[in-house]
């Protein structure tokens, strides 16, 4: 792939210098300058000495550079060629079990065996709180601004998020067992409705719903929880065709159906929904989550660790429906950037179609930002540089070793970028990491907590029999 001084049309480039010109006598807040632009748009329009200026938490222009002299800024970046693209968006993770990351990685039936006895022994709102603060700074030093998240005692999560200033969904579990924030389904409601309530306005949180699966709630649950999320207008998050148990669990329930067939049946699939996995699926599946218009969270190095299977992500995106990344729980995939996930999202692809050329860097990128925008519905305000979008925004290092040379970002970022490669993150027009350092936390602070609650996991862990690698 060639890429030019701009690959924007000449009557483009005129409307785009003719759209900033308004901004001209303005001063903007940021003006990131000399940098490899990745806009993400409809057209993938890449400038290589392109520039994007920020006004208060919105981008006011996107342009080649050449109007560069038109800007005044109190905060200026001099990307000096690195690239400068929309801040990653995580679409599935359970961002507290960071504080167990690591444990009983190889254990067959996991999360039923070794997880589920875990969590009831030491979830609670001091580990919620300690596991997500270290998985936000995890996150937002590789690059990811917004993130989708499922867990108890979520506005814990909450609180960490407001603090760090990160963007995110953040869905309250509602699973028929008893677990540390409610003893039942219906009290698990309850809490969900009491955390909507409370960050239903909040500029960068959408509080959700997050029924864990279809086989661990009921019917009668997952038809409540369908009703209350179109009351309250906000996503519902779960995990979808993702395991042989659901599928049996599912079958058994329904006459035969799948865990997709089932929840068209019930109502249940709606373009409120994200589904996480959607592993298990047939053609008619796809057609289903298509017609419904369901978000899908592909989290490709998760499922392969664990030995579930690769998803048709690529088919469901070359068929139009929401296909964004998610890298699953720090106990799933173990890192919890997606920024890691590139090279097995387009590698694994590869190889289960036996095709070279299949799932381009282009594509994942896009999988990565728009794409992962649309599978949260939230297309119209982040995944992409466009004037009049959310100012979230990262800038990768050119300059590292990994990284030298680039002669197409796409795949400089797909198959050399590591996650420390991420410069600079800006969410909502404000830098919180700046040169690798966070601005808004204390990173040292947040890592010692999370040592000091290892220990207690340890001790947790010797005393139910098990062994502690």
């Amino acid at each position: 792939m060639m890429f030019k001084k701009t690959l924007v049309a000449v009557s483009l480039a005129a409307a785009s210098l003719a759209s900033v010109s308004s901004f001209a006598a303005e001063n903007v807040d940021l003006l990131i300058k000399n940098a490899t632009v990745l806009t993400m748009d409809e057209d993938k329009n890449v400038y290589e000495n392109g520039l994007v200026a920020v006004k208060e938490n919105k981008i006011v222009a996107v342009t080649d550079g050449s109007d560069l002299k038109e800007f005044e800024a109190k905060k200026v970046i001099d990307a000096d060629g690195d690239i400068v693209m929309p801040g990653l968006i995580n679409t599935h993770t359970h961002v507290s079990m960071t504080v167990f990351r690591s444990l009983a990685d190889d254990v067959p039936d996991r999360l039923h065996r070794y997880i589920f006895p875990l969590e009831d022994k030491l979830v609670s709102r001091d580990m919620v709180r300690i596991g997500a603060a270290l998985g936000n700074v995890e996150m937002l030093k590789g690059g990811v601004t917004t993130y989708a998240d499922m867990y108890y005692f979520e506005d814990e999560v909450a609180k960490t998020v407001d603090e760090i200033g990160m963007r995110a969904v953040l869905g309250e579990t509602v699973i028929m067992f008893p677990v540390a924030d409610a003893a039942n389904a219906d009290e698990g409601i309850k809490y969900a409705v009491n955390f909507i309530e409370e960050y239903k306005d909040h500029p960068r949180i959408t509080p959700a719903f997050a029924p864990h699966a279809p086989y661990t709630n009921t019917t009668e649950t997952l038809k409540k929880i369908t009703e209350l999320s179109l009351k309250y207008d906000v996503p519902v998050l779960t995990h979808l065709a993702e395991s042989d148990r659901e599928e049996e669990v599912i079958a058994e329930r329904s006459d035969g159906m799948s865990p997709v067939e089932y929840m068209a049946d019930i109502g249940a699939l709606t373009p409120k929904l994200v589904g996480a996995h959607v592993i298990h699926v047939s053609d008619s599946d796809i057609e289903l989550l298509k017609k419904h218009d369901v978000g899908i969270a592909h989290n490709m190095s998760a499922n392969i660790k664990s030995a579930k299977g690769v998803s048709p992500a690529m088919k469901m995106q070359q068929e139009g429906l929401r296909v964004g990344l998610g890298t699953d729980g720090p106990m799933s995939g173990n890192t919890i950037s997606t920024i890691d996930e590139f090279n097995q999202v387009a590698k694994v692809h590869k190889l289960v179609n036996q095709d070279r050329a299949a799932m381009p860097p282009v594509k994942v990128i896009e999988m990565a930002t728009i794409g992962a925008a649309r599978a949260l519905h939230m297309e119209d305000t982040i995944g992409s540089l466009e004037v009049g979008k959310l100012a979230d925004i990262i800038v990768i290092d050119t300059k590292a070793p990994n990284m030298v040379p680039v002669y197409n970002p796409y795949s400089a970022l797909v198959y050399s970028a590591y996650a420390p490669n991420v410069k600079h993150t800006i969410v909502d027009g404000k830098i919180l990491m700046k040169d690798r350092e966070m601005t808004t936390v204390d990173e040292e602070k947040i890592r010692k907590e999370a040592l000091d609650f290892a220990d207690k996991v340890r001790q947790t862990v010797i005393e139910s029999g098990e062994v502690v690698q």
